[in-house]
């Protein structure tokens, strides 16, 4: 990725280096370490854009993490790798853990030894010198063009992902049988002026499970919603540990005898709970009920394979083909009921 392309991109998670980053001095050498002028507010303003954070720092996990927490500011780092690894294994850990991009990363450290190394090794990072933190704020990248609801509870709706995987991973039985102890509620309702801004946040940051990877701005999406001849309709998710937030979005173009879905995602952090078919086969029914054919675009990337799988397991067939273009078509003969395991609710 060139520097012109890393300038236009949003960051989705700041990872931090510790000693002479967050703080002031080498933790293994001075016990009382103090923090960094206006760390602390930096930190909770990025928590508050719904930007994640984590820590690369090579320390003794016990007593630098302890470190944090008499600091307050453990809570606000998601899978913090505090090891003797090299730098850019723990950030392709954390990456991997929240399942995002590398390219949607920026590490902060004090040593050009170790920018150095994670910028060879993973070079779509933007590694920034912990010198230029103070105009952190400011940056581009680590503006989101709106603040959502969702955006400022992102941390916590993380957070809770960790305490279900961890029950996940303790739970003997069949992962059905462990989604049916969730009592996950699935919401799908038109998009109202309130969900616009989320609405275009979804289409910008879902990458992987995208139908087309188009991106729609709030005032796209605006005019759709008013359209008699589109239908927009926005997915929510929660379950007994808290709210997913908004997680889903699709866009359906109307003509008399043919609907076109023109995009469907829905967010990485739904994938492991078997609830990627419920909206479409909610588009499904409405189009069978409008007695409608119904296609869908699909635009092949390099990380939306899944929802390519989705649509074939589906009963959609590929009609068109044009390069990394296809587009697909189902005759509504067999439509899939909903998961035993969620409830469903239509607004």
């Amino acid at each position: 990725m060139g520097e012109a392309n890393k300038k236009e991109r949003k960051i989705k998670c700041v990872v931090w280096d510790l000693d002479n980053t967050i703080w002031k001095g080498v933790l293994l050498e001075d016990e009382q370490v103090t923090l960094r002028e206006n760390i602390t507010d930096i930190i909770k303003t990025l928590d508050n854009r719904g930007i994640l954070q984590s820590v690369a720092s090579r320390n003794n996990h016990d007593h630098a993490f302890a470190k944090l927490e008499e600091l307050g500011l453990s809570e606000y780092f998601l899978y913090p790798q505090i090891n003797w690894n090299p730098k850019s294994s723990s950030i392709k850990t954390i990456a991997q853990s929240i399942n995002i991009g590398l390219d949607t990363i920026a590490f902060i450290d004090d040593q050009p030894m170790e920018r150095e190394e994670v910028s060879f090794s993973l070079p779509d990072i933007l590694c920034i010198d912990s010198e230029d933190i103070a105009t952190l704020l400011d940056r581009p990248e680590m503006n989101p063009r709106f603040i959502t609801e969702d955006s400022k509870i992102r941390r916590v709706m993380y957070m809770n992902d960790i305490q279900r995987n961890k029950m996940e991973e303790s739970f003997k039985d069949s992962q059905e049988e462990f989604l049916s102890t969730l009592n996950m509620v699935f919401s799908i309702s038109p998009v109202k002026p309130g969900d616009l801004q989320r609405a275009e946040e979804l289409t910008v940051r879902t990458h992987q499970l995208n139908t087309t990877g188009y991106t729609y701005s709030f005032e796209e999406l605006e005019s759709f919603m008013k359209s008699d001849n589109h239908i927009l309709l926005i997915a929510g998710l929660e379950d007994k540990f808290g709210t997913y937030g908004k997680i889903g979005l699709s866009l359906i173009e109307c003509h008399e005898d043919v609907w076109k879905l023109k995009l469907l995602l829905m967010s990485c952090r739904v994938m492991s709970r078997g609830v990627g078919t419920v909206m479409l086969n909610h588009i499904m029914r409405l189009a069978k009920e409008a007695n409608v054919c119904l296609q869908a675009e699909f635009v092949s990337t390099d990380r939306n394979r899944m929802m390519y799988v989705t649509y074939k397991f589906a009963g959609f067939k590929e009609i068109h083909e044009d390069g990394n273009f296809v587009i697909f078509e189902n005759d509504l003969q067999s439509i899939q009921p909903y998961p035993d395991y969620i409830e469903v609710n239509i607004a």
